[in-house]
């Protein structure tokens, strides 16, 4: 009987969301001139609270996380930023590789993109050009 006690007690206690926050799974596909961009970190601010993040994949691909969970991105607007630059330390050898910026500081560090996260399913695609416009 008591094993039966802690299996049950166990999975009430495992949720370590944050308590009133709610969230939006969010996921999408990035592109940059009509092409899927691999390995891009998007990330979505809300107005107050952590940000969440994602990297693309190879497809361009990307889902969001929160504070390294599956959580997606707080409910509200959101501004977005999607950076290419990188900065890979390799521990064993010290050695630093620097990738560089591809995309436009519109998209970035002056971000001009925002999204809405609504609680459920959000799908949020970013249609990149390397030229000035934006669009999502």
């Amino acid at each position: 009987m008591a094993l039966f006690a802690i299996g049950v007690a166990l999975p009430s206690g495992c949720s370590d969301k944050p308590d009133g926050i709610v969230f939006g799974k969010v996921h999408g596909t990035v592109t940059l001139d009509g092409q899927p961009l691999p390995d891009a970190t998007v990330q979505f601010q809300p107005a107050a609270g952590r940000p969440s993040y994602g990297r693309t994949d190879a497809d361009g691909r990307y889902a969001l996380g929160y504070r390294g969970r599956s959580w997606g991105a707080v409910v509200g607007p959101h501004t977005v930023k999607i950076t290419t630059e990188d900065r890979i330390e390799n521990e064993q050898t010290g050695e630093v590789r620097v990738i560089k910026e591809l995309l436009p500081v519109h998209y970035h560090a002056r971000s001009e993109l925002t999204a809405d996260v609504t609680a459920g399913e959000n799908v949020v695609d970013f249609s990149l050009v390397s030229g000035g416009s934006k669009s999502r």
